[in-house]
């Protein structure tokens, strides 16, 4: 199923500060995997809560199916059986909306976010085959996200290009205080090859997630540039994360990054209608973005297709 909205789409927002606001198992290095694998109704609870605020996209709970976040012990045991639960999850709750929703199965940098020089190609079909197998029949569309270069997404891409369902792949950007310089991912490519390369093997649209908001628009904008300039028709999205900027670490999943204070709901929407006048099409939120952010979104487009 494609995105099809006469003014724009909204997206869900995290997921893993959800549950732990919600009171459900929380944990690092098993950040929101930890809730699916003891107690998945706090997941259930937590794609209601968008549903009812507004998303017209729900993504599954799948980002921490990954060995270094699940274990490699658990992840071969049950990382398949586990992303079929996170599919179902979402699926059930989607389907009883009264409303469409789609649900899309999100497939998340197999090993480090933001860590581009820690990607493995020969490794990396292993994790993403066994997510897709287990997400496939739940989804309406896959969303490959958080990707820190262009070789790490076209590998989840290609895992999933051939299968009918459309494909969004999402980058993750530089954004250190006071950056200035063209928009880059994380692994130093310009947003514009980035955008280039990946709608060339087949993705339907290109988004921008788990990064400052401060740096999207530009990208959005450089993305709508590349897209028009090679003659492709696709969807631009953005869903900017509520963390202050943080510096890669030696020590993977050190602590739970704090939350700006200056991101509340109002400010936010903000941000949404700065990225909507660029050119973006699907918006929503990422680590820190919660409900009241969708619900707010959701008013904002409803006053506006009033208008």
């Amino acid at each position: 199923m494609a995105l099809e909205h006469p003014s724009f789409t909204i997206l869900d927002g995290g997921m893993g500060r959800l549950l732990e606001r919600l009171g459900a198992p929380f944990r690092l290095p098993e950040w929101s995997a930890l809730s699916l694998i003891e107690a998945p109704d706090y997941v259930t609870r937590a794609h209601q809560a968008y549903v009812d605020s507004g998303a017209d996209i729900i993504t599954t709970n799948s980002y921490g199916l990954v060995p270094h976040m699940l274990g490699e012990e658990r992840f071969s045991a049950d990382g398949r059986a586990l992303a079929d639960r996170a599919g179902r999850l979402a699926r059930a709750v989607a389907d009883a909306a009264g409303r469409r929703v789609l649900v899309a199965g999100s497939l998340p940098p197999p090993f480090e976010s933001y860590r581009p020089e820690r990607f493995q190609a020969g490794e990396a079909p292993r994790i993403i085959e066994s997510l897709v197998g287990g997400l496939r029949p739940h989804v309406d569309l896959w969303l490959v996200e958080t990707q820190s270069s262009t070789v790490e997404a076209l590998t989840a891409l290609s895992a999933v290009i051939g299968d009918g369902k459309p494909v969004y792949v999402s980058y993750t950007l530089k954004d250190e205080d006071g950056r200035t310089g063209p928009t880059e991912l994380r692994s130093g490519e310009p947003v514009s090859e980035a955008v280039r390369k990946t709608l060339a093997a087949g993705a339907s649209g290109i988004f921008f997630n788990c990064s400052q908001p401060e740096v999207m628009g530009e990208a959005v904008r450089a993305a709508r540039q590349a897209a028009g300039d090679a003659g492709a028709s696709a969807f631009i999205g953005v869903y900017a994360n509520a963390f202050a900027p943080e510096p890669p670490s030696d020590t993977p999943y050190a602590g739970i990054s704090d939350i700006r204070a200056d991101l509340d709901p109002e400010n936010y929407l903000k941000w949404i209608e700065r990225w909507l006048a660029d050119g973006a099409s699907v918006v929503g939120g990422c680590c820190g973005i919660g409900p009241e952010h969708i619900d707010a979104i959701r008013s904002f487009r409803a006053a506006r297709d009033a208008a």
